[in-house]
C-alpha cells in the first residue's frame, strides 16, 4: 500500500497539505516579507552558497508547465525543448510567481536553447548568464568555472548594493554539506528492499531543499528521518509486495513530465532512485572545506555534476554504477525531453552501459509535457515491467 494514503506526511510544517510548489513559494513570499532579496535560478550550476553568503535566497524558475507552451510558440520554435518553452511562456504571461518575486536572475550556458531564450528575457530583471566549462576534466575547466563565479559575485554584490566575505561562503559551504548529508540519509530509506518512502515524498524533500536553506531545512529533515526510522521499525512498506524496481534518469523532471512516475507506479512499480538534476544528483558529492579558496571549492564540486552539456559525460555513468550497486533497481528508464539533443544522443551510451555493464532492461522515453502519449508511455513501461517480472 502506499505512503501517502495510509501514514502521516513526512514533511510536517505551515504548509503541510500544499503541493511542493507552492509550499516553496510560501517560504519564499515568507523570506521577501522579512526583507530578504531574491536570485531566480534556471540550474543547478547556479552557486547556491554564494547567492547564501550575500543574505540572498535562491528560488528556482518555472520550467515544467504544458499550459505556457502554446504562448512560447507564438514566438519559439515548435520543435524546440519543451522546458526553454514552457520557462518562456511563463515570463511571457506573466504567470511564474519564483520569477515574479525575483529580483534577479542567474542563466547558464547549459544548452543552446537556454542561451537564446535568456536572450530574450534580459530586459526583463537584472540578469547575469554564466560561462559554464563544458570539458571538466581539462586542467582549465576549474580555473573557467572559479572565475565565473567570481564574476557573478562581482554581478550580485553590485546589483543588491552587498559585499561578502570568504568566512561566510565557507559556512554556506559547511550548511549545504549538512543539507547533503541528510538529504543521503532520507534516500537510505528508498535503497531498503522494499523502500519505506516513495517518490512523491522524496519529490517533496527534493523540491523543497532546492529553496530552502540549509539551516530552515535542518529541522524539517531531521523530522521526515525520524518518521521514517519509525516506518522502517514498524514494518511499513511501500508499494505493492514484490513490485519491480525502477531507476529513472535523464532530463529534470516536474510538473508535468511527473506523469512518467506516476505511470510507472500505476503500472505496479515502484520509483526507487531520482537519477536527474532535479533529483538525487546535487546531493551526490561535498564541497570541500576550509580550503582557503572557498570559490575554488564551490568550482570543483558543480563541475563534478554529469550533465549532458558536458563532454565527455563518463562522470554520468560511473555516478550510475554507485545508485544501481546502492538502490538496486531491476530496471533503468531514460526520459528525454523532446528535442533536448545531447540527452538523446547520451541514451545511446546509456542503455548499452545499463544493459552490457548491469544486465538490467532499459527504456528510453522521449516525451513532452502534454498528455497525448501517455498511453503509449503506459503500455511501453508494462512491457518493461513484465520483463522484471519473467
Amino acid at each position: 500500500m502506499h505512503t501517502h494514503t495510509t501514514v502521516e506526511p513526512l514533511i510536517d510544517d505551515e504548509y503541510t497539505g500544499e503541493p511542493p510548489a507552492k509550499r516553496l513559494l510560501a517560504y519564499l513570499q515568507d523570506q521577501r516579507e522579512r526583507g530578504a532579496k531574491i536570485v531566480g535560478t534556471y540550474c543547478g550550476y547556479a552557486p547556491a552558497e554564494l547567492i547564501r553568503a550575500l543574505g540572498l535566497v535562491r528560488a528556482s524558475l518555472c520550467a515544467f508547465s504544458n499550459a505556457t507552451i502554446e504562448a512560447a510558440e507564438e514566438v519559439l520554435p515548435a520543435n524546440l525543448c519543451p522546458l526553454v518553452k514552457s520557462s518562456y511562456g511563463f515570463i511571457m504571461k506573466d504567470t511564474c510567481p519564483f520569477f515574479a518575486i525575483s529580483d534577479a536572475v542567474i542563466g547558464e550556458t547549459t544548452c543552446d536553447g537556454k542561451k537564446k531564450m535568456f536572450e530574450l528575457i534580459a530586459d526583463r530583471k537584472p540578469m547575469h548568464v554564466m560561462d559554464l566549462p563544458q570539458l571538466p576534466d581539462e586542467p582549465e575547466a576549474i580555473d573557467d568555472w572559479a572565475a565565473a563565479i567570481r564574476k557573478v559575485r562581482r554581478f550580485l554584490e553590485s546589483v543588491f548594493g552587498l559585499t561578502t566575505r570568504d568566512d561566510r561562503i565557507e559556512a554556506a559551504i559547511r550548511e549545504t554539506n549538512a543539507k547533503s548529508r541528510r538529504m543521503n540519509e532520507i534516500f537510505e530509506y528508498a535503497a531498503l528492499n522494499p523502500p519505506v518512502i516513495g517518490w512523491p515524498e522524496l519529490y517533496d524533500a527534493l523540491f523543497l531543499a532546492q529553496g530552502a536553506s540549509g539551516d530552515d531545512m535542518a529541522p524539517i529533515l531531521d523530522g521526515v528521518l525520524k518518521k521514517l526510522e519509525t516506518r522502517k521499525r514498524d514494518g511499513y512498506v511501500y508499494g505493492p509486495k514484490g513490485a519491480p524496481r525502477v531507476m529513472v534518469t535523464g532530463c529534470p523532471l516536474g510538473g508535468d513530465s511527473l506523469k512518467v512516475l506516476h505511470l510507472i507506479e500505476e503500472a505496479g512499480g515502484v520509483v526507487v532512485a531520482l537519477d536527474a538534476c532535479s533529483g538525487m544528483k546535487p546531493y551526490a558529492n561535498m564541497i570541500e572545506e576550509d580550503t582557503g579558496d572557498p570559490v575554488r571549492a564551490m568550482a570543483a564540486r558543480y563541475l563534478k555534476i554529469p550533465c549532458s552539456c558536458m563532454t565527455p559525460n563518463d562522470r554520468r555513468l560511473t555516478e550510475m554504477d554507485r545508485l544501481i550497486e546502492k538502490f538496486k533497481p531491476g530496471a533503468v528508464v531514460d526520459v528525454v525531453l523532446q528535442a533536448c539533443h545531447s540527452y538523446s544522443i547520451e541514451s545511446i551510451k546509456v542503455g548499452k552501459h545499463v544493459q552490457g555493464t548491469h544486465g538490467l532492461p532499459f527504456l528510453k522515453i522521449v516525451t513532452d509535457y502534454s498528455q497525448s502519449d501517455v498511453g503509449q508511455i503506459r503500455t511501453r513501461v508494462e512491457a518493461l515491467l513484465e520483463m522484471c517480472r519473467q
